[in-house]
């Protein structure tokens, strides 16, 4: 389906995190940005340090462009963020300066929709809602959490860790810049149904349900390419940062209790749960079974997703999975909770889904999901198959233009709040 020949808006997109093949939130700001300017007059604000990397992708593009803006604050106040060191409270008072700078703009361009893609934590407000033009916020996502009968499993650092995202999310709750955002929004796009509940309790009216994860073109015939198998061992493999509310210790319990003597289980990533991993897998008996191979560079990762048959993802909560859509591109079946962003992601055409009502039913289905897998290869081969139309269909950069420009054109009719 193409997009339909309507009206070109003058649209601003507020994309913080906007970096060309990347993935994460710096890919949804530059897929949404490029997308967009196919069928908008598209003008993009984000941060100096992205410049470089999109105007030598600008320069390769041979499609219409967006302009871009590049706000900083003073080095005064910024001197003091580093890495992740200070992110979140930058980014709130950069949400502040790019106001006075946007509304200058505005009486010169006439800017017809504001759209905020990033970042997109639902407890940060977003300031240009509060200028006099019609507001769509999102995808906005954050509002998932662990669930209640896996929370006693964390480790103490883990449950540390929950307990300040659970004040994140109380105080952005009562901010009432966030509250303002809501009422000012004419729509707002929920990555999950958990965040779609909170941000109905905020007051937005208009919600639609849509995943910001997406997969360049270029992207999925690479994991098409690499998902060609040259053995005939059966794997499975976990890929992300070793964190608690990753759920990688429940896999490998579950792993371990399915037996499955002729199967591996890989492990892709590195992070500060790793030495307690390691320590599982000893006393569980299977360390001869499962391999760790720290941080590799993407290529390196898509070759080894190539080598395996079948993705686990057991987090917790999370908004986007990226990782489940590459593994579904591989044409792999996925296993994750039905829980949170991953939920929406795969079905039960392209995965196995497992619910949550107890730490032992999640380790029994889970590993009787292992099994039923290992010991079906057909059925891998069939749900495999059935990942990459989903994705092809869905998720593809290419495709999601087309849910995104009746969005467009929806809050735009509704006019300024």
């Amino acid at each position: 389906m193409g997009v339909r020949e309507v009206k070109r808006l003058k649209v601003l997109i507020s994309a913080y995190a906007c970096e060309p093949e990347k993935g994460s939130e710096s890919g949804v700001g530059w897929n949404v940005a490029l997308q967009m300017a196919k069928y908008h007059d598209v003008w993009v604000i984000t941060r100096s340090n992205n410049r470089s990397s999109i105007e030598a992708a600008l320069k390769r593009c041979d499609q219409p462009k967006p302009h871009f803006l590049y706000y900083d604050l003073p080095k005064w106040i910024r001197f003091w963020k580093k890495g992740g060191r200070g992110v979140r409270a930058y980014y709130y008072m950069w949400q502040m300066g790019i106001l006075i700078l946007i509304r200058s703009l505005h009486r010169t361009m006439n800017f017809e929709l504001i759209h905020h893609v990033t970042f997109v934590k639902f407890w940060t407000p977003s300031f240009l809602s509060f200028l006099p033009i019609p507001f769509l916020w999102g995808p906005i996502g954050g509002g998932d959490t662990t669930p209640v009968v896996l929370r006693t499993e964390l480790d103490f650092k883990s449950k540390m860790y929950e307990t300040g995202r659970h004040l994140a999310l109380w105080i952005g709750e009562h901010d009432p810049f966030v509250w303002r955002t809501a009422a000012r929004s004419r729509m707002g796009i929920a990555t999950t149904k958990e965040t779609a509940c909170r941000l109905r309790k905020l007051g937005v009216s208009n919600i639609k349900l849509y995943g910001e994860a997406g997969l360049e073109m270029s992207a999925i015939a690479q994991l098409t390419q690499s998902s060609k198998r040259s053995d005939s061992s059966f794997r499975f493999v976990t890929i992300g940062r070793l964190l608690g509310f990753k759920g990688v210790f429940l896999a490998l319990r579950a792993f371990a209790q399915a037996n499955l003597l002729h199967c591996e289980y890989w492990i892709i990533g590195d992070g500060p749960d790793r030495r307690r991993l390691e320590k599982l897998v000893e006393s569980l008996g299977i360390a001869e079974r499962v391999k760790f191979f720290g941080e590799i560079p993407r290529s390196k990762v898509l070759s080894k997703l190539g080598e395996c048959n079948v993705l686990v993802h057991p987090s917790f909560h999370e908004s986007g999975g990226w990782v489940c859509l590459e593994a579904m591109a591989a044409a792999r079946p996925v296993i994750c909770l039905d829980h949170s962003g991953p939920a929406t992601q795969v079905t039960d055409k392209t995965g196995i889904l497992i619910s949550v009502n107890s730490t032992e039913q999640v380790l029994r289905d889970m590993g009787e999901a292992m099994q039923k897998l290992a010991y079906t290869p057909f059925l891998c081969e069939q749900m495999g198959r059935a990942g990459r139309e989903r994705v092809l269909q869905d998720y593809s950069w290419d495709s999601k233009v087309d849910v995104l420009n009746e969005f467009y054109h929806e809050v735009a009719l509704q006019g300024s709040p």
